[in-house]
């Protein structure tokens, strides 16, 4: 069930008239009964893999609180890592781990035919597999005590808005709020909603409709070569930020309908001034977790500075490998990783301008001023265009095909007009598709920009009625417009 699909449209209010209809000790169990019925409706098999996976964490957990022996404690955790992990395994790198293999063994000109499964990743398996981890390492750290209701900790491992893709929330954040008697609250649930409206432009009128340039390119790459090529790879870098972060904020705000705060997946990452940075914007739940259960126990920043160095870039090569089974994610979570060491071996992290929500106190003015806004902007879209360059990786089939277009793309800029001109034509756009395509980027960038100092959705709110009306009538209109009659377009982090 997608949140822009009609079934979710009816879904919704259904679920949230039910919560607060009834009584407030049954909350957990509608959160919980909508949970698994949300997740049935994308494949009702696949619900017995998330049932169990709670089942084995939530009995494993509760044997970790209570025993005393570090041997039979580590054994424990040992059990959770290796049942949750080994079915994440199975359904998503089985088939390329044998793929892999079979691969080295035929350079060796020996004939081997690779075993392959034929079964679907389970929606989500990625996301609720970290969380469910989080969760046992918590409770053998000491960090949060072992939950003993199935149903509140079922609730917390199912909740619906989050379930499919993140955020990946934390035990402290989240299972508290799920346990608790939440009353209504009518700020909370207005701003959730507008958070949606949001949320959902994003999504349909900003990242669908970059797509359909993306996939004319992407999806027949050889048919194109110059300028088209590097314009498919910047409406991509939008477009997979409009749609994850779109999924994010209808998350968010779906989650205040019912009186739960989530955490904050996005922070405005494509005005970041250095690649860490980038990663303290970008799927924010995400890098922490991988900060926290890899970076850290690998030794962190404690270390000597090249076991620092490995140890920042195995933690990307394993966040690339979870996004996707397959080389060219591995690459792009390389690639982060060595823009990471590059930044750390230079000391660029100590030269990095402070982010703007950070430099609240700046009173410079005059030619200094000037010259370290003028910095600022430099370094913002270096960052902006290795991200695209990242993301061709992230996006194309195969890395053949991302060495297509990273060879490809500059042909023909020796003749700059005729690069242009080529560039253009090949993207069929009229003038009123350019223009509406650089006003919805346009709104985003200004979005993004004032929502480093402001919360723009409560400032919008604070308008006089006409005009904030106006505004929200608008994105409704727009978006009814713009949403597909028929199946509604999937988000691109489902696959994960």
């Amino acid at each position: 069930m997608l949140f822009n699909s009609f079934a979710f449209a009816i879904f919704l209010p259904v679920v949230f008239i039910l919560y607060w209809a009834l009584p407030k000790k049954c909350q957990w169990a509608v959160i919980l009964v909508s949970s698994y019925y949300f997740y049935m409706s994308w494949n009702v098999k696949y619900v017995f893999l998330i049932l169990l996976t709670t089942v084995v964490s939530y009995i494993t957990a509760i044997l970790l609180e209570k025993e005393q022996n570090g041997k039979r404690r580590k054994f424990y955790l040992s059990v959770a890592f290796a049942f949750c992990l080994g079915v994440l395994f199975f359904f998503k790198y089985f088939n390329f781990i044998s793929v892999s293999i079979a691969g080295i063994v035929q350079r060796f000109t020996i004939s081997y035919s690779p075993f392959m499964i034929n079964v679907l990743l389970p929606v989500g398996i990625s996301f609720y597999t970290f969380q469910t981890l989080a969760y046992v390492i918590d409770v053998y750290r000491g960090d949060v005590n072992a939950e003993h209701h199935f149903g509140k900790y079922a609730a917390f491992i199912s909740f619906f808005p989050q379930l499919v893709a993140g955020p990946i929330e934390r035990t402290s954040n989240l299972l508290p709020q799920i346990k608790r008697e939440n009353s209504f609250a009518y700020g909370q649930a207005s701003y959730g909603l507008k958070l949606m409206v949001w949320g959902f432009f994003k999504k349909i009128v900003i990242a669908d409709t970059l797509a359909v340039y993306v996939d004319m390119v992407y999806n027949n790459l050889h048919d194109y070569t110059g300028m088209i090529l590097g314009i498919a790879t910047i409406f991509f870098t939008i477009q997979i930020y409009c749609d994850f972060s779109g999924y994010s904020d209808i998350a968010v705000g779906c989650a205040k309908l019912f009186g739960i705060d989530l955490m904050s997946n996005f922070k405005s990452p494509y005005l970041s001034c250095s690649v860490k940075e980038f990663w303290s914007r970008w799927h924010i739940s995400l890098s922490t977790w991988f900060r926290d259960y890899v970076y850290i126990p690998l030794g962190g920043n404690r270390v000597s500075k090249r076991r620092h160095r490995l140890n920042l870039m195995i933690t990307f090569l394993v966040s690339g490998l979870w996004h996707g089974a397959a080389w060219t994610y591995v690459i792009w979570g390389g690639i982060h990783g060595l823009a990471q060491v590059i930044e750390n071996l230079f000391g660029q992290n100590r030269l990095r301008i402070k982010s703007s929500e950070k430099d609240t106190k700046d009173t410079e003015s005059g030619k200094d001023g000037e010259s370290k806004n003028r910095l600022r902007i430099v370094r913002m879209l270096c960052v902006f265009l290795f991200a695209a360059f990242a993301w061709i990786f992230f996006r194309a089939q195969s890395l053949s095909d991302a060495a297509y277009v990273i060879r490809y793309t500059l042909s023909g800029i020796r003749h700059p007009m005729q690069y242009l001109i080529k560039g253009y034509s090949s993207l069929a756009l009229t003038k009123k598709e350019i223009m509406t395509c650089i006003g919805m980027i346009g709104l985003l960038g200004v979005y993004d920009a004032f929502s480093l100092k402001y919360d723009v959705v409560a400032c919008i709110g604070r308008w006089n009625v006409v005009l904030r009306w106006a505004v929200y009538l608008a994105m409704v209109l727009l978006i009814l417009f713009m949403a597909p009659i028929g199946n509604a377009s999937s988000f691109i982090y489902f696959q994960f």
